[in-house]
């Protein structure tokens, strides 16, 4: 766990010389105090400032807390717990949350707390947490990176806290908190100090993301792919690129858009801004060329931008990665952050949640978990991944695809997409792939020896990390 940043780099399996040497470096660093960027703690809120703020009516003592939590599993001392509402009633878990430490509560039901405690009431605590984040964003001194996509919004969210980081005070949300409880807990939990705050926006429907920019007001917009994801809330693909797009839209002129070059909707998003625009990409600003793949399948690439040329390597596996790391290079530039800095932090960058995750099997083979989330732009990335990796065999364990407007030739491309890499097949849980699905995955994949690879991709409701777990425990 490096610093208070909640950076935390896992290291397992058998590393090779080129790893040992990142990794002691990377604690090195963190043991003495080389990373003069993390962030200090929270900024301190009084309840009574926060009340006034968001028209709401303060309970009991004036206390000081300390950014804010949702979930009372993850409260911590000193904060302020906000009961969402939704298919529990989070109120149910105010006691929870105050036996965690949390100092104050946002409250819109009678609970049985605010009797000897701190409390805020308001009408709708979710809409309350949407206007103490809007509050707090204009008690922030910092530039705010806005970054959407259809895919790659977190791998890019994680690449440029790390590029960021090498030179400006950077906070970034944690995991995938894009909605709209994720990113205002992120502004709230933002280090008074904070030169750079990165905020995912996931989008849900039209209109969604031009609401989140009302509450964290970006100054730098991030757009990386349009692709099937969600489109069945949007009607398409070109409905995906006008609710993304929406991110450009809410910029100032003073702002700056960074685009991908490499997608044509994206880049069509200059006409819809009057801010600045950076692309990046192979025919970007910031253009990227050279990328070898290791037998890993992770990058090392050189890079030309406006403010110098380089190259650098990626520990991350992926070819899709370097476009990432592409627009990490882009925004690290924008504020300011010294190239050369840039791209050495990002050669010990780690993306989060199960994203690409490199584990060995007690046997030797190669577990790559990506069962986090999937549509066919990742998919294809993922399976271009493990076709480049040096193996003995190369499977690819997949599972449903959720969310794409018309799944059944969906799966089955990605089917034929995996056939023409000549990779083995397994499916769990879903026939849209036009293949058997497997009743038992590991009878399925077979026995596995140093050398071979195993892929594990599907959405996050497939549920594949079980897979995941069953290999990492399996003896051959």
């Amino acid at each position: 766990h490096v610093g208070g940043g909640g950076a935390r780099h896992v290291v397992f399996g058998r590393l090779a010389t080129e790893q040992h040497h990142e990794v002691d470096a990377l604690c090195r660093d963190a043991l003495v105090g080389h990373r003069p960027t993390v962030p200090s703690a929270p900024v301190r809120i009084r309840a009574s400032e926060a009340a006034a703020g968001i028209g709401g009516r303060l309970i009991g003592p004036d206390v000081t807390f300390d950014g804010a939590s949702f979930d009372s599993r993850s409260t911590v001392p000193g904060q302020l717990f906000v009961p969402i509402v939704a298919e529990r009633n989070g109120h149910e878990f105010i006691g929870a949350a105050r036996d965690r430490g949390a100092v104050a509560h946002l409250t819109s039901e009678p609970d049985e707390f605010r009797r000897d405690g701190t409390a805020i009431e308001v009408a709708d605590t979710s809409q309350a947490l949407l206007a103490l984040a809007q509050w707090a964003r204009g008690r922030l001194d910092a530039q705010v990176v806005g970054v959407t996509g259809s895919v790659g919004k977190t791998s890019a969210k994680d690449l440029m806290a790390a590029a960021c980081g090498a030179g400006r005070r950077t906070t970034a949300n944690e995991r995938s908190f894009n909605n709209e409880q994720g990113l205002p807990v992120t502004i709230l939990n933002a280090p008074d100090d904070t030169e750079v705050l990165i905020v995912e926006m996931g989008m849900r429907g039209f209109g969604h993301i031009a609401q989140l920019c009302e509450i964290a007001r970006p100054d730098i917009g991030v757009v990386t792919v349009v692709g099937h994801a969600h489109t069945e809330l949007v009607g398409g693909l070109d409905g995906v690129a006008r609710a993304k797009g929406e991110l450009v839209e809410a910029l100032p002129a003073s702002g700056t858009a960074v685009l991908n070059a490499d997608d044509e909707r994206v880049a069509a998003m200059r006409s819809r801004t009057g801010a600045d625009v950076v692309t990046y990409g192979a025919a970007g600003d910031v253009r990227v060329s050279a990328v070898e793949l290791d037998g890993f399948a992770r990058a090392r690439f050189h890079v030309d931008t406006p403010w110098g040329s380089g190259a650098t390597r990626l520990s991350v596996p992926g070819a899709h990665m370097v476009t990432n790391a592409a627009a990490a290079i882009a925004v690290a530039g924008v504020v300011g952050v010294d190239l050369d800095a840039a791209l050495e932090w990002l050669t010990t960058a780690t993306v989060s949640g199960v994203r690409m995750v490199l584990s060995t099997t007690p046997s030797g083979a190669t577990i790559v978990n990506d069962a986090y989330n999937a549509n066919p732009t990742s998919m294809r990335a993922a399976l271009d991944a493990l076709s480049a990796m040096d193996a003995g065999r190369r499977v690819a364990v997949l599972g449903l695809m959720a969310e794409i407007d018309d799944p059944g030739p969906a799966h089955r491309e990605i089917a034929a997409h995996a056939a023409a890499l000549g990779l083995d097949v397994i499916v769990l849980g879903t026939d849209l792939y036009g293949i058997e699905p497997a009743a038992d995955p590991l009878a399925a994949i077979g026995p596995l020896g140093a050398g071979d690879v195993v892929l594990v991709k599907a959405s996050r409701s497939a549920g594949l990390e079980h897979v995941v777990e069953l290999l990492a425990a399996r003896q051959r």
